[in-house]
């Protein structure tokens, strides 16, 4: 027995002493026991290094996206007739009698830069472009990407969203394709595409600062603001994202009179392309009324409610209008039109304009705390001013 334990203590401290050694090796000579198998061809047991993959953040280059879209994005020059009241150079009436009195107007010829976008061929040629870029002209030219140039017909204008469609007869048009119904996130990467000042096709980069922005109150207005560099002749050119297609159409900047730097704005495609349609099937644009304005609900912050605000409140009865008619009060809450919830003025001014003149829907909402439900037939939305082009 004696033996036996005599024997295992000795193999124990050889055992021990060779794993020491062992650790010494590896320590000072890490590479020796590749070696040693490789020697007597004994396989590694060390799993293979894989191969570190890159980072990749993003495209390097945005070149295949404007290579799809800038065939499409034309130059266009306005040629407008403008009346001005003459320079007075006598107030006295005697001496302007004297000297054979003075004209009052005076007429002189003007050029307007701006962009537009080919958005049908084969036979079809319409362009999509600003309505404050033609407005008033006695003759528009377009200049196409492939230098031909074709006069251009005005096929309708929407003031209010400041859109026009025009019409070239010309063949071989690349049509824009548009971008489909997946929403711009605040962060998107877009591209700008026109005509700044008449320096001929350029192109600009930035991002979407916001979506749904609204300038004027009392228009049904959803703008995209960016921060890619618009500049006066980008006006009707093409806002695209990072696969060439359309986003928006690039309307108005605020510019460095207001103090203000990177703000811009463009017209959302579904917008356009509604307007689009409108304008080739009829010339004009109708929408629907309720005859009120509204803000936004006012909502304390320890009245206990949820911070996102829900509906509107009326703070104006047109009378003789769809709302007046209805029962439709100063200070209502309103919280839904049709079945859908109102989320704020400009929801409820985009929806408004989406009905049909004529047809009647049901709206809902609060009175005095107490819930209440009317019926309005919506009218024809009278003619509004457009937007003001705020430095573009």
């Amino acid at each position: 027995m004696k033996h036996a334990a005599g024997t295992l203590a000795f193999i124990a401290r050889f055992v021990i002493l060779g794993l020491a050694m062992a650790f010494v090796v590896g320590l000072f000579w890490p590479a020796s026991g590749e070696r040693m198998r490789a020697r007597f061809g004994l396989s590694s047991t060390r799993p293979p290094v894989a191969a570190t993959a890159p980072v990749v953040n993003g495209p390097v280059s945005y070149a295949n996206a404007v290579a799809i879209a800038a065939p499409s994005v034309v130059n266009i020059y306005a040629n407008k007739v403008v009346t001005e009241p003459a320079v007075k150079m006598y107030d006295n009436p005697v001496l302007q009698q004297l000297f054979g009195g003075q004209p009052t107007t005076y007429q002189h010829r003007e050029q307007t830069l701006g962009s537009g976008v080919i958005v049908s061929a084969q036979g079809q040629g319409y362009v999509l472009t600003n309505n404050h870029v033609i407005a008033h002209a006695a003759d528009i030219q377009v200049l196409l990407y492939d230098g031909r140039i074709a006069k251009a017909t005005l096929v309708g204008a929407d003031e209010e969203t400041d859109l026009a469609v025009l019409k070239i007869e010309a063949i071989n048009l690349p049509v824009i394709r548009m971008a489909g119904e997946q929403p711009l996130r605040a962060g998107d990467v877009v591209l700008a595409i026109g005509n700044p000042l008449g320096l001929n096709q350029t192109v600009t980069m930035g991002i979407v600062s916001a979506v749904g922005r609204q300038l004027n109150s009392s228009s049904a207005e959803d703008f995209i603001q960016t921060d890619a560099a618009i500049n006066p002749g980008n006006s009707g050119g093409a806002l695209i994202n990072t696969e060439g297609e359309l986003v928006g159409i690039n309307t108005l900047l605020i510019g460095n009179a207001a103090g203000a730097e990177g703000i811009g704005f463009a017209i959302p495609v579904a917008t356009a392309r509604k307007v689009l349609d409108q304008l080739i099937a009829t010339g004009h644009v109708v929408r629907g009324w309720l005859g009120a304005d509204y803000a936004f609900v006012p909502l304390a912050a320890n009245g206990g409610l949820p911070a996102a605000a829900r509906g509107v409140q009326v703070t104006e009865i047109y009378p003789g209008g769809p709302a007046a008619q209805a029962g439709i009060k100063p200070r209502d809450i309103l919280l839904q039109i049709g079945d859908s919830d109102i989320l704020d003025p400009s929801d409820l001014r985009r929806r408004e304009a989406s009905i049909k003149p004529g047809s009647t829907v049901e709206v809902s909402g609060l009175r005095d705390g107490a819930p209440f439900h009317l019926e309005v037939t919506l009218a024809q939305r009278p003619a509004t001013s457009a937007s003001p082009s705020l430095g573009n």
